[in-house]
Parts: C-alpha cells; structure tokens; sequence
C-alpha cells in the first residue's frame, strides 16, 4: 500500500487481449493489468491532473521501470479511505450527492426470502430509486492513493516486461 507522498498505479494494457475459460466453461476476452507505485518527483508531477488527461509514461514507475514512449489515460482512482474518484465532480474534495445507478452506487437492494427452508435472495430494483453517496473529486491531490490509467499509445517495449509477468492482476468473474 503506499504511504505518504506515493500513489498506487493500476495500469491497464488495452493494447494485449488475453482469454481465459470462467468456471462456467466460457471463454472470455480481457486485458491485463499492472501495478506500481509513484512516489518522488514523478508523485507531484501529477497532482492536479484530472480524469480524462493524457499522460507520459516517464512519470509511471521507478527506475528501469519507466514506461518510456507509452501515454496513458487517467481513468479514475481512490483516496485514503477508499472513496471513489467521480468524473463529474470539480476539484479534489470529498462531496456527498444524490445519485440513480452509475459509479459507486448499483441501484438495487438485496432482498432476502426464507421459505419453507429454503433462503432465496433476489435484487429489488424500484423505479427512481437514488441514494446519496460520497465521492472524490475528479482531480487528483494529497489524498489520493490509488490511479487508474489505460495506455492510449503504447511503446516499444511491452508492460509485461517492464512491469513485470507475473504481477498481472487476475480479471474479475
């Protein structure tokens, strides 16, 4: 996890599809994920920046690392506690709003039913249905602790050797 000045960065290679077989025997397609952290010089070079921005490579990672030649997105992100960064929200303070299902609210509840001893649980989703939620602010400052980046143009050489192969996050069911 990083502490003080360093973030955590999550950089998703669209360039590369990968397949694999979910327990239920289909194939799916994904792309893999990275992470390294950014800390020093590189952490204030991108205090301020906004989701939405494009990047240099050379501020991602630490020394034979760096992802020279590569342009990334910045995709979204989390604070300290775990609050979601929100595209739509200005600055880099924490908002509660009332939101309908999008980021960081499902739009559903989870209804329980036991009969005749069997529990059944099913999701009630009522017309309307808004909730008031907190957020992040879509530019990044202090408080942010983890970056969510997709390559835009890759470089020469490929993420799994620069950040490592088997570093890979595993693609969620």
């Amino acid at each position: 996890m990083a502490e003080g000045n360093s973030f955590v960065a999550v950089v998703n290679d669209t360039t590369t599809k990968l397949t694999r077989t979910t327990n239920g025997g289909k194939e799916k397609t994904y792309s893999p994920s990275y992470k390294t952290v950014i800390s020093g010089t590189n952490h204030a070079q991108l205090l301020g920046k906004k989701i939405g921005d494009v990047i240099e490579g050379v501020f991602v990672g630490e020394g034979e690392s760096l992802l020279t030649g590569y342009k990334l997105e910045i995709t979204g992100g989390s604070d300290k506690t775990g609050t979601p960064m929100r595209r739509d929200l200005e600055g880099g303070s924490r908002q509660a709003i009332l939101v309908t299902a999008s980021t960081g609210f499902k739009g559903h509840y989870l209804v329980s039913k036991t009969k005749k001893g069997e529990k059944k649980r099913f999701r009630y989703k009522p017309d309307g249905m808004r909730m008031r939620r907190v957020f992040r602010g879509n530019t990044i400052t202090q408080d942010t602790r983890q970056i969510n980046l997709k390559v835009v143009d890759a470089g020469n050489i490929g993420l799994d050797t620069l950040l490592g192969a088997g570093e890979g996050a595993a693609p969620a069911e």
